[in-house]
């Protein structure tokens, strides 16, 4: 189909790579829903961002760890919108790092609702309407998985690999499920990226103290990221499902 009847949602679109996958989807012709949690500015900058180079945005707010929000964003973009063809999972959270000993259950039920919990329920509302079986138009699904799912990430943040793990199943399972209903599923696993969530994790300096171990001896942007989240939405991935493409420097 065309870039502009594509209809794009974004989750966590407000910041770091789910900001950039929203710019850039906007200037290849997508029309894009950015949803963010708490932070109207920083949505509200994507969208006027977007709509200065001529694009078209909507900022919707909405907490994707929770059910009736959830249900409320993919109604809102319903009726300003139209009818969604593409999803990126994106919102994502590592909790404070530290050992698995010493993590009380408010972090690890916090990280799973919106990692995976949410990635679920987000992909069960995007089936609904994407897929040929339900009157849609096909389209694709592209979650935001991490390099944290094969790496374990022990002594800062083992659950938050888990719930990457999780999307890495949901992405292969899904992708089979409904491959005959015109919806392509794939994930991206980022590894060192240049964003706030290391500071958010309460690790700063990580990305300094860690670049030396990527084999190309540095972080990614989340500009490079959101290259690749394009390509798998695109009709150039046409033969792409099931698969989780690493984009991780060679770590």
């Amino acid at each position: 189909m065309p870039a502009s009847d594509r209809i794009l949602l974004v989750t966590g679109g407000s910041r770091g790579i789910g900001a950039a996958t929203c710019r850039l989807a906007a200037r290849q012709g997508y029309v894009v829903a950015v949803n963010y949690h708490r932070n109207i500015a920083a949505a509200s900058a994507v969208v006027a961002g977007i709509q200065r180079e001529g694009g078209r945005a909507l900022a919707v707010q909405g907490d994707v760890a929770r059910e009736d929000e959830i249900v409320r964003v993919f109604a809102t973009i319903d009726e300003q919108l139209g009818r969604l063809t593409h999803l990126v999972n994106n919102a994502g959270i590592t909790g404070l790092a530290g050992r698995i000993d010493g993590v009380d259950s408010a972090t690890l039920r916090s990280v799973l609702d919106l990692n995976a919990y949410g990635a679920f329920l987000c992909a069960r509302e995007a089936v609904r309407r994407i897929s040929t079986k339900h009157g849609g138009r096909g389209g694709a699904i592209v979650s935001l998985s991490s390099a944290a799912a094969t790496l374990g990430s022990p002594g800062e943040f083992v659950w938050y690999a888990a719930s990457k793990a999780a999307v890495d199943a949901m992405t292969l399972g899904l992708a089979r499920e409904v491959a005959a209903e015109g919806i392509r599923v794939n994930a991206v696993a980022p590894g060192l990226i240049d964003t706030d969530i290391h500071d958010d994790a309460g690790i700063p300096g990580r990305l300094a103290r860690l670049a030396p171990s990527v084999p190309l001896a540095r972080a990614a942007t989340p500009e490079e990221v959101a290259e690749t989240i394009l390509f798998l939405l695109s009709d150039a991935a046409s033969y792409v499902t099931g698969a989780v493409l690493r984009v991780a420097g060679g770590r």
